[in-house]
């Protein structure tokens, strides 16, 4: 077909062009957030009149995204309840003392998290806990935090809850007419996948992960929510008699105990071989989350509270209590002083919990540390007194958080739902969709979710850039774009056996998202490569799998996938490090999965 003619007679496919072409470049050069740009696009098409409002929308609108929003919501309430919390302590075990045994544990007990779990909060819950395992084993987090990632990736494709890009291909599959994919469709594909690169990343860990080396200033502070504070060990804790090695605070929790006092007497580190015994006072550095997480377990007590956290702990709000920051301005009239020569308690009617100071170790007593400007304290009082910290110099509010509690009475409710979200639609005729929203109901009227917390839950960016990329694969199919490009790269694949086409497709997926976004190298790709289905002679599902795998094997650059991004930093890689790991494993998959669709589909 003349192009010349073609774009001549159909100024919509011209438009259509110009268009994906400034996407790819704002994709590449990240000029502005994916978002945007996918935004951006929806906009050109609706004001050039290449797609009516109806049409380009129509992704916001999609069950698929709404299976997604959900999702968010079902994944925060099984953290907030501390489903993974045995996952966490697995890792802190005493029995997993190489990279290569973290390794095995998170390819074959993660991955298989993140086919039911979206895998970008499976990696953030688990990040700061890996680090920890490194620093107090004295190996380079550059040799285990890669797998993570890549695990995640694998097992994303177990189920279509996995991940974004599954969903997305669901959407646009059953906007062409394709139907939309079932919760299982992947796995018979998946289940292989994720063994043959499990395998491959235990085998060549050793070999191909590079050592960084440690950032101990990055990993213990790098966190804005690391805290320090002073913690008593009460007769009835859990934590009495154990080792600190050993105990909870940092097989579950990685919590770092910097100095113990005991009957007056102060020891220093290192203490991992050290017994609790009642009463010890702890300086400890802490998570938010983990200092909640402690005291809502009976395990600790403030060292400025003497009595227990029960139904009615210290955090609790019912009576109007509130948990929230507090920053020391530049200007404080508290700055140069300690909070027992404040008398803080008593002068604000507010218990200080817990206190962070920039990227420095605070190793003092809480009660004696000296404040300083940029102080941040972890604060607890009633509404009253903190109307009254508002309006005060001395203390800048950031924000109330009481709503971080964990719902820990409610982990096995909460995991209980998962799995019926999970079957329902497995055994019954209810769409995925249903099965979600009901899941979330459910989460929220047992106490496991917040209503609050719903919105809070969702990532926006991430549903703005699916629900605008779908206008992409509308656009081509509507102006016989997509058919074009088809016929103008069917002599590519004309006469070449089937295997050898689906590699060249696959590979096509999987260099494009290393550089832009696998839902964006979805969008532009899925449609055309439908085209290829009667040339081929296979059925188009074979080649939605085909694109739909290629798209998740983000193995070769650090903006090849979010995860990817989010290990990057805490393991100090180099760019060529990703590309050194993981080469080997997209070769293997570009010559595994092409096979595997064959046999499943032809």
């Amino acid at each position: 077909m003349n192009l010349i003619s073609f774009f001549s007679n159909n100024l919509d496919a011209l438009i259509t062009v110009l268009v994906l072409f400034l996407s790819l470049i704002l994709f590449i050069r990240n000029t502005i957030a994916p978002e945007l740009t996918g935004l951006l696009c929806v906009g050109i098409f609706i004001v050039t009149g290449v797609l009516t409002p109806e049409k380009a929308l129509s992704g916001f609108g999609s069950p698929s995204l709404i299976t997604l929003m959900g999702l968010f919501a079902v994944s925060s309430a099984l953290f907030k309840s501390g489903a993974l919390d045995r996952v966490r302590e697995l890792i802190s075990s005493e029995n997993i003392k190489t990279p290569r045994k973290l390794i095995l544990l998170i390819t074959f007990l993660i991955a298989p998290i993140s086919g039911i779990v979206p895998n970008t909060p499976v990696v953030a819950s688990l990040l700061p806990l890996i680090e920890g395992w490194c620093e107090r084993r004295n190996i380079s987090p550059s040799k285990v935090l890669l797998p993570l990632s890549f695990a995640t990736l694998l097992g994303g494709t177990l189920t279509l809850l996995g991940s974004s890009v599954n969903l997305l291909v669901s959407d646009i599959s059953q906007q062409l007419g394709y139907g939309s994919l079932e919760l299982f469709s992947l796995t018979s594909i998946g289940i292989p996948v994720w063994l043959i690169g499990t395998t491959y990343m235990i085998l060549v860990s050793d070999l191909l992960l590079p050592d960084r080396g440690r950032n101990k200033d990055f990993i213990k502070n790098g966190n804005l929510n690391i805290y320090f504070t002073e913690v008593t060990i009460p007769s009835s804790s859990e934590l009495v008699g154990q080792s600190v090695r050993n105990s909870r605070l940092q097989r579950r929790f990685d919590v770092d105990v910097l100095e113990l006092q005991r009957k007056g007497k102060v020891i220093l580190p290192p203490l991992a071989d050290r017994k609790f015994e009642p009463e010890d006072r702890l300086i400890v550095r802490v998570t938010r989350a983990d200092l909640l997480r402690l005291q809502q377990e009976h395990t600790i007590l403030l060292a400025e509270n003497k009595r227990p956290f029960s139904g009615t702990n210290l955090l609790s709000t019912e009576e109007g209590t509130k948990t929230f920051e507090a920053l020391l301005p530049s200007g404080s009239t508290l700055a140069g002083a300690s909070l027992r020569e404040l008398r803080f308690r008593q002068r604000h009617n507010a218990t200080v919990l817990a206190l962070r100071r920039g990227q420095q170790t605070v190793q003092e007593r809480l009660g004696q540390a000296v404040l300083r400007a940029g102080d941040v304290l972890l604060l607890q009082a009633p509404l009253d007194s903190i109307r009254g910290l508002q309006a005060s110099n001395d203390l800048l509010i950031l924000d109330q958080f009481e709503d971080d509690l964990p719902f820990l009475i409610r982990k096995p409710i909460a995991i209980a739902i998962a799995i019926g979200m999970v079957l329902l639609p497995s055994l019954t005729n209810i769409p995925l969709v249903g099965s979600v929203l009901l899941a979330i109901i459910a989460m929220v009227a047992f106490g496991c979710l917040r209503p609050a917390e719903i919105q809070r839950s969702i990532r926006l960016d991430i549903i703005l850039l699916l629900g605008s990329l779908s206008s992409f694969s509308v656009a081509m199919q509507v102006t016989g774009l997509a058919d074009l490009i088809a016929i103008n790269l069917d002599f590519v694949l004309s006469g070449m056996p089937l295997y050898f086409a689906l590699i060249v497709i696959f590979i096509a997926t999987v260099i494009l998202t290393q550089f832009i976004s696998n839902a964006a190298s979805v969008a532009l790709i899925l449609p055309v490569a439908i085209q290829f289905s009667s040339v081929l002679g296979i059925s188009p599902n074979a080649l939605i799998m085909l694109v739909l795998f290629g798209a998740s094997q983000s193995f070769l650059t650090p903006m090849g996938y979010q995860t990817n991004l989010m290990v990057y930093g805490p393991g100090r890689y180099r760019f060529f490090d990703i590309a050194k790991y993981g080469a080997g494993l997209t070769l293997i998959m570009s010559l595994t999965v092409p096979a595997l669709i064959i046999l499943n589909y032809k």
